[in-house]
């Protein structure tokens, strides 16, 4: 039987899928593990964890399927990260996730001044934010110079599985991009001038596309993973796309929501839009460019109230259902570590608006899952201003498993969500770039894999009622921002 083999490094869980030649799911696989929160504003996690993971869900794959016959390997991970390693592989410090990451605010600011912000723009797509792989960089060269001093390679998860696996130093042009601003994405190239200036030590990554093989399993890969040595292995790229792959939302005019620990939005299209409060970067596949937004919290969010009241999530999902529209009242500010797009602040701070004593814990999961639901809108309100032609709405990832999540989305947003038969994420979307690299004879289609089998739509009753929730959700940040900042300062200073 003829597989593919995908690996997705994510933020709260790596998962593995071994798939036939039709696609189906032949064996599934998932480690969970915690990220490292040394300081606010801080977020990072041991790289060689990265390896050990993939290694530990390949044998269970292959366990539970030997007479599988993998034919290629994809992988796919969160991003963008800064993993630096030394001239041995050796990871000189902690990598540094994305932009839930935003200790280089001081970097970001004097790069930004240093360059220009229409210089920035114009070369990489997008101004400097958390979200940027560039400052981290330089952050790493100024507060740790030991360690910037051992560095010589950078890697993100899925290149550095690529590198464990196969020998090769690559790096994905989209992943490539979000390391601005040393990426010229009309060029598609690194920006030479701007990488001698703050990564001079660090050696360039080749730059492949996302399917693109990389290199073929090593004997030493093999005996670790079970993988047959030769087998080829593709380059892949940042999680948020490699879903998009997964259910065949990286066309033009598509946008995926990736229902996560984090939520993400990829619009795909052919031109190179530009705007401050988005991320422009390369696609997944040569000719296509993308507007791109994550809020920092979503899943995060909801987890931390499952912790908080101890209920579990059928529970608390059948409160937030008899809650109803609008909480009985409530209304939430999903910031709780800083946001992204489109208000690009890691300051922001978590806001709950409206509290009584008669609120209960399915009000809050219910306006929890409101918030994140305003903030979709905010950004596909945002990406359309932008010039973005978004025609088509696909939803993926674990978020979709309840359908009041994607009902609540699909109500405040005023949008149609296509579902597809498996929304179980990168995982399945990195083995279907595999398959492609590996086709024997007719490639395989992401439609004829993973086929649409439900369509959301928004209830036309609650447009007035969510419409003025959105008025009242952007007026809440303004008006709260500034204490909200000041208390955001001292959460910084009580955790030097």
């Amino acid at each position: 039987m003829r597989c593919t083999l995908g690996v997705d490094i994510g933020t709260s869980s790596s998962k593995g899928v071994l798939v036939d030649a039709v696609g189906a799911i032949v064996a599934t696989a998932t480690l969970s593990h915690d990220v490292s929160r040394p300081r606010t504003g801080w977020v990072e996690m041991d790289g060689d964890v990265w390896w050990d993971e993939f290694v530990a869900i390949a044998s269970e794959l292959l366990a539970a399927a030997p007479d599988a016959e993998v034919v290629g390997v994809g992988v796919s991970g969160m991003g963008p990260c800064i993993l630096l390693a030394d001239e041995d592989d050796r990871p000189v410090r902690p990598a540094i996730l994305y932009g839930v990451d935003t200790r280089a605010t001081a970097q970001i600011e004097r790069m930004t001044q240093e360059l220009g912000e229409s210089e920035v723009t114009r070369i990489g797509g997008s101004t400097l934010t958390s979200q940027a792989g560039g400052p981290k960089l330089v952050w790493v060269a100024e507060e740790e110079p030991d360690a910037w001093e051992r560095a010589r390679r950078v890697y993100m998860p899925a290149s550095w599985l690529a590198r464990r696996l196969t020998g090769a130093y690559v790096l994905d042009h989209q992943s490539a991009s979000q390391v601005s601003p040393l990426y010229d994405i009309e060029r598609e190239a690194w920006h030479d001038d701007w990488w001698q200036r703050y990564a001079s030590s660090i050696a360039q990554p080749p730059l492949l596309w996302a399917g693109d093989v990389a290199g073929s399993v090593t004997a030493a890969a093999a005996e670790a993973t079970g993988i047959p040595e030769g087998t080829p292995v593709i380059a892949g790229t940042i999680d948020a796309w490699t879903e998009a792959v997964s259910v065949g939302a990286h066309e033009i005019g598509d946008l995926m929501l990736m229902y996560g620990t984090t939520m993400f939005l990829v619009a795909t299209g052919a031109e190179t839009l530009r705007t401050p409060s988005m991320w422009t970067t390369a696609g997944a596949f040569a000719g296509t460019r993308n507007l791109a937004g994550g809020l920092s919290t979503s899943g995060a969010l909801t987890a931390w109230l499952k912790d908080l009241t101890g209920a579990d999530y059928p529970q608390l999902l059948a409160e937030a259902t008899a809650s109803g529209p609008g909480a009985r009242g409530l209304l939430m500010l999903p910031y709780f570590a800083g946001e992204r797009t489109p208000i690009q602040d890691p300051d922001a701070r978590g806001v709950i608006a409206g509290l009584t004593l008669a609120h209960t814990r399915g009000d809050l999961y219910r306006a929890a899952l409101e918030a994140t639901a305003l903030g979709v809108r905010h950004n596909v309100e945002t990406m359309r201003a932008a010039g973005a032609d978004i025609r088509r709405i696909v939803a993926v990832g674990g978020g979709t498993q309840g359908r009041l999540w994607l009902q609540v989305v699909s109500d405040v947003t005023g949008l149609v969500q296509e579902v597809p038969a498996t929304t179980i994420g990168a995982s399945y979307g990195a083995a279907f770039l595999a398959a492609l690299a590996t086709a024997d004879g007719a490639a395989p289609e992401i439609t004829a894999w993973n086929p649409v089998t439900e369509t959301i739509h928004p209830a036309d009753e609650l447009r007035e009622t969510y419409d003025e929730l959105f008025d009242r959700y952007t007026r809440l940040y303004r008006d709260t921002a500034d204490v909200v900042h000041e208390l955001a300062a001292g959460q910084r200073t009580a955790s030097a």
